[in-house]
């Protein structure tokens, strides 16, 4: 509703116009990008880099790799994944979907151990004793390659919670709720959010309990509008962020599909403390 001030009314129209533009912005990227994702998709699926090396392992890792979320994640330069291009959405039913299949591409023993220790442990910097799994990035049940490209020093070794990602993202390839090429791409790029972002499942941590809510948040000023643009980034995925100023001024908006929101707020002064919730996590920033 309109404020019955002329000043607020100026105010709150501005903003409710400036919603409509972002909104009117956003349909219009969206559908641009589906567009261009299709044409894409139709003519080279996923963009992972595509190795057939059924039964041994390949590759090598060059420079020093960095684990991410509390080596929960490998790093993305030295292991962003690799997929198998034998492997298809043609021919699931014959590759993925078939009882024992990853039995007949998986490398031995002797290779797996080897390249981890050798080759995977002094990358990562993990010491000798510690005992990991050399885990497929994109697994053998999705399609994933024996390269080095796909392959890390997992903690804790299996069973762990990833296998139960996997699995279900299997399950889901295999039951048609999503295509093999989405399920690789999302977890490839994080696989405790993969369920999430393939509508499937929540968002889960590594002790595979709902994780711990958190946020972060900035202010920027907008000279143009005349407010504060507040950022928040969350692990709070589709919920209501909400940022309040000391005086009371606030406003709102959603957290989007990675847990981000940008909420734009007037009447919080230079050096406020502003405070946000974004669902059950709490933070807060200086305007």
């Amino acid at each position: 509703m309109l404020s019955t001030t002329s000043g607020n009314q100026t105010t709150t129209t501005r903003h409710l116009v400036r919603r409509a533009l972002a909104a009117c912005a956003t349909v219009l990227l969206v559908a641009a990008v589906s567009v261009a994702a299709a044409g894409t998709a139709a003519a080279a699926g996923t963009g992972l880099k595509k190795v057939h090396d059924p039964g041994r392992v390949t590759g090598t890792i060059h420079g020093h790799c960095s684990y991410r979320d509390h080596g929960q994640l490998p790093d993305p330069r030295c292991t962003p994944g690799s997929i198998d291009p034998d492997v298809t959405q043609a021919d699931i039913r014959s590759t993925i979907c078939k009882d024992g299949w990853t039995a007949t591409v998986r490398p031995p023993e002797s290779q797996t151990e080897k390249f981890k220790h050798d080759v995977a442990y002094p990358a990562y910097g993990t010491p000798q004793s510690e005992p990991t799994e050399l885990d497929h990035l994109v697994p053998l049940e999705l399609g994933g390659s024996n390269d080095a490209t796909n392959l890390w020093p997992e903690w804790p070794p299996s069973p762990n919670p990833k296998d139960k990602v996997e699995d279900a993202l299997n399950a889901a390839v295999c039951d048609g709720t999503v295509s093999l090429a989405a399920a690789q791409d999302a977890i490839a790029a994080d696989w405790m959010t993969a369920e999430h972002v393939l509508g499937i499942g929540p968002v889960i941590s590594p002790g595979g309990g709902p994780p711990k809510p958190w946020c972060t948040a900035s202010a920027s000023w907008d000279s143009y509008y005349g407010d504060y643009d507040i950022t928040v980034h969350s692990n709070q995925y589709d919920v209501k962020a909400t940022a309040t100023a000391s005086d009371g001024a606030s406003d709102w908006w959603w957290t989007d599909r990675s847990g981000n929101s940008v909420i734009w707020l007037y009447g919080a002064g230079s050096g406020d403390t502003v405070k946000v919730t974004a669902g059950a996590a709490s933070c807060s920033t200086a305007a």
